[in-house]
């Protein structure tokens, strides 16, 4: 054994010290052996016996450190395989259990594990796992009572990011009821559209969104819907106040029995999702598919020690299921803030001794863009899950900051396929591995941007992208991998299913975005196909800001798409728009309308206006052309406006205007 390890160690010292040399070393070790003349002396077995383990020590050095020179991501293969594989083991167990073994029951564990450790820490106050699970009891007896709940209702949550949003989702989950996440930007017709998707007959939310609601208060009394207002008292007729009868209901536990008929692949929520119909799609997420999102903290490496903190929508995917899902399921702690703050940020990871962060790839853009400080790498982070992260953005954050592994990811919230970048690879959103690829089968097929479709070849099938080329992602639908689709919304459920992609009769979900797979297996975003862009990580949806904007009383027709900007992660929001006969734009009265009926990040900041918009063979606007275009006024003859938010109106895009977008100087 001594002999093994002494070998051991010299092969190990001389290749690290002298790589070449070390190899020479070696290789006269092994020609001694053979070649030496045996010994007259009886001590000859002992010495071939330390020189054969010396030789063998330093095989085994030599063979590690060439494959570490020609697969060095092989460890971390090794480990997201074993990682995943048990993760997906646990999956499978619970796919079987019965009665179903969901996150709630997760939760109920964690509370029985460790009651009085802190699960929310939100502005200055502290929640623990009883705290949260009591309150969570007592609003769903209070919506048992009052809404008279029961199994499989849907209930529409209108609220931000607060310790209440937490506890309602529990209690309705404890009933048995989905939750449909409505993003607290959307007003009027979006939001009446999210009832109609999901089904839902009670709308619960708070003083805050409270005016948003009474906007289409009429017509959801019209529609039945009861609407319910975390506050003690309301003097608007129809809505409901409800923090009173929550804290006097009781904190006892609910009786399993009011989700007995709950299974795996039953609704657990609706999350919206915008889409080229113009309006937010509900998209259908089962309990499996909560599971399955909930386990990417597990397979990043979080622990239940650490402290994750929040600052992403809870509506969204990666702030419920990744985020606060994924901390229930490792029983650890949760700091919630109501919204990302670049100045507070490593204040507040300070403050709270944050060890795991989430992020968009502009958060982490707005923090390199803060003044450096001497503290900046005095924190106790260490890794960040997340999408979107530009790659200077990346190597910047990490200069500054520290030594934080980053876990890229690429997912959907309604798709079938996922890649996490488990080896911090700079640039990528995840790596090919075998298991994952035979499990969820999934490639990637030529696409035709101009036209948006799958090329195909003359046997109707789909052709695969070649390594190194950029093609359209899709996932195998099966039983493993199911696409569940969209509530209230077949027609774009099947508009996601592609058939007839490498064989006849197969069926792939359509991810409706463009990746590339290089040589050494790492996955790379490329882009977004069709008509929804990006723009302060929120979806934006062209068709409805179109119809917005033909609203005002000048516009006749709007064609909406994204254009890039320097500097900046996505698309910003611009629109070409023909004008109505003896019209001219009307500043002021564009404005208004699109500040009064659409989110800011879904805000169109330039205005082109044509003699006439350009149409495809079947009526459909052609937007490659324009973006290629982009807003320079240097190019483009046609009037240009840029919406001025200081001035409240859109003013004409000058050539000044424009060179201070470029250099940073109007916040866009």
């Amino acid at each position: 054994i001594f002999d093994f390890i002494k070998g051991a160690f010299s092969t190990w010292l001389h290749l690290a010290l002298w790589p070449d040399f070390g190899h020479a070393w070696f290789i006269t070790q092994f020609k001694t052996l053979r070649l030496r003349p045996a010994p007259a002396c009886a001590l000859r077995p002992v010495a071939e016996m330390t020189m054969w383990f010396t030789v063998l020590a330093g095989l085994v050095v030599l063979s590690l450190s060439y494959v570490k020179a020609f697969c060095p991501h092989l460890q971390a293969d090794c480990v997201y395989i074993v990682r995943s594989l048990g993760l997906g083991l646990r999956l499978l167990k619970y796919r079987r259990r019965k009665p179903i073994y969901s996150v709630l029951d997760c939760f109920l564990d964690a509370v029985k594990r460790h009651p009085a450790k802190t699960f929310l820490h939100f502005e200055g106050r502290e929640y623990s796992y009883e705290d949260v699970d009591r309150q969570s009891n007592k609003v769903g007896r209070a919506l048992q009572a009052e809404a008279r709940l029961k199994e499989g209702d849907t209930v529409a949550l209108f609220l931000p990011n607060e310790p209440c949003f937490v506890w309602t989702w529990l209690g309705l989950a404890k009933l048995g009821c989905p939750a449909a996440l409505l993003n607290f930007n959307i007003r009027s017709k979006s939001l009446l559209h999210c009832f109609s998707c999901c089904g839902a007959k009670v709308l619960i939310t708070c003083t805050e969104q409270q005016d948003a609601v009474e906007e289409i208060l009429p017509t959801l009394r019209e529609q039945g819907i009861s609407v319910y207002l975390l506050s003690d008292k309301c003097g608007v007729q129809g809505i409901n106040p409800l923090s009173d009868r929550i804290s006097k209901a009781s904190d006892e536990p609910l009786p399993r029995d009011l989700r007995a008929n709950i299974h795996i692949r039953s609704t657990a929520l609706y999350i919206y999702t915008s889409g080229t119909t113009g309006l937010p799609k509900a998209a259908v997420v089962t309990h499996e598919r909560v599971w399955a999102a909930s386990f990417l903290q597990a397979a990043s490496g979080v622990t239940s020690e650490d402290v994750f903190y929040i600052n992403l929508p809870l509506y969204h995917s990666a702030g419920f299921l990744i985020g606060l899902c994924g901390s229930i399921e490792r029983g650890n702690t949760v700091i919630l803030r109501r919204k990302f703050s670049a100045s507070q940020f490593w204040d507040d990871c300070r403050k709270h001794n944050v060890t795991v962060m989430q992020y968009i790839g502009e958060t982490l853009r707005y923090l390199c863009n803060m003044p450096k400080k001497e503290n900046e790498k005095n924190h106790k982070v260490r890794i960040a899950i997340g999408n979107g992260l530009r790659t200077d953005v990346w190597t910047e954050f990490l200069n500054r900051f520290g030594d934080i592994k980053i876990r890229e990811l690429y997912a959907a919230t309604e798709g079938n396929i996922g890649f996490i970048n488990y080896t911090s690879k700079i640039g990528a959103v995840g790596r090919v591995n075998f298991v994952h690829r035979f499990l969820f089968p999934y490639t990637l097929i030529k696409f035709d941007i101009e036209k948006e479709e799958p090329v195909r070849n003359s046997q109707g099938l789909c052709i695969e992208a070649a390594t190194g080329e950029t093609g359209l992602l899709v996932g195998k639908i099966t039983h493993r991998s199911p696409f569940v689709g969209y509530a209230g919304n077949k027609q774009q459920t099947e508009k996601k299913r592609l058939s007839d992609v490498l064989e006849k009769g197969d069926l792939y979900f359509n991810t409706g975005d463009l990746l590339r797979f290089d040589k050494d297996n790492f996955v790379y975003f490329q882009d977004r196909v069709g008509d929804t862009f990006r723009w302060k990580g929120e979806n934006v949806a062209t068709s409805e800001v179109a119809d917005i904007l033909t609203m005002a009383h000048c516009i006749l027709e709007a064609n909406v798409y994204g254009v890039k900007v320097d500097g900046h992660e996505g698309r910003i929001g611009m629109a070409a728009v023909t004008l109505k006969e003896g019209q001219d734009f009307d500043c002021s009265d564009t404005y208004s309308y699109v500040v009064k009926y659409l989110p800011a990040y879904a805000r169109p900041r330039f205005i082109r206006v044509q003699p006439c918009l350009e149409m495809t063979g079947t009526f459909k606007m052609k937007k490659v052309k324009l973006v290629e275009e982009g807003f320079n006024p240097s190019l483009i003859t046609d009037p240009l406006y840029f919406l001025d938010l200081e001035k409240k109106k859109y003013v004409l895009l000058t050539e000044d205007i424009y060179k201070a977008i470029t250099l940073k100087e109007i916040k866009l």
